[in-house]
């Protein structure tokens, strides 16, 4: 490992250093939220010291998603626009906001059952919630109700995803599907089911049931909330 008057000698200023040394002092918790960042961002900018740009990042959070969060949401030109971030930075933040999903994730597929809705749901939350359109995704399950595979049929608008029960027993029929559980997301926050929600729900389970694939739940994931079809008892309406 270099030592601090190697990196000072390679372009870092004190200021600059100042997480590392406190990183390696006292460790990752007494740093802050940005002192974190600034770690990742490594260099500041004409007068700006990597604390400085990442304490600007933190800021550019909307409603929904703000602070570290709102790493999930900015695109790599909203990143572009702070000053002292270029192209480099911006991948490689939000490379770290993809790192944090995906061991969310790895985190949640301990143990999960598919029989479970708030295993799935909690599972799916961390793709699903930060996303700015809904997302339609199919489980297909055997009939121990282990899970064959998943597929995402729809990227729809901010209020919508276009799906259609032919859409999806298609996929059911070429995974040899014994069920199926429907999720997809509320960019809103809200899960609460709309009528479309509730009406396209019915026809799916009623078409399953013609083709003798279980529709064993919907579910609607919302920020860091769900709603289950099964656990309202609205399958059986």
């Amino acid at each position: 490992m270099k030592s601090f008057n190697n990196m000072i000698a390679d372009g870092d200023t004190c200021e600059d250093m100042l997480p590392y040394e406190r990183f390696l002092k006292s460790g990752p918790e007494s740093l802050t939220d940005a002192e974190l960042l600034a770690i990742i961002i490594r260099t500041g900018a004409n007068g700006y010291s990597p604390v400085d740009i990442a304490r600007n990042v933190l800021e550019l959070g909307n409603t929904k998603e703000k602070g570290l969060n709102s790493l999930y949401c900015l695109s790599i030109d909203e990143l572009l626009k702070v000053h002292g971030i270029g192209k480099v930075k911006a991948i490689m933040l939000k490379s770290v906001a993809e790192l944090s999903k995906r061991m969310s994730l790895q985190r949640a597929s301990i143990g999960i059952s598919f029989e479970n809705p708030e295993m799935i749901a909690r599972y799916y939350m961390e793709r699903l919630r930060h996303e700015d359109r809904e997302n339609v995704v199919i489980l297909s399950l055997n009939n121990k109700l282990k899970l064959i595979n998943e597929t995402t049929l729809s990227l729809g608008t901010v209020n919508s995803a276009i799906i259609s029960p032919r859409d999806i027993f298609i996929q059911a029929l070429k995974s040899g599907a014994s069920s199926i559980v429907m999720l997809h997301n509320h960019p809103s926050g809200d899960p609460a089911p709309s009528r479309a929600d509730i009406s396209i729900t019915n026809k799916i389970r009623d078409s399953g049931n013609m083709l003798d694939i279980n529709l064993k739940d919907h579910i609607i994931i919302g920020d860091q909330s769900y709603f289950s079809f099964l656990e309202k008892g609205l399958l059986w309406q």
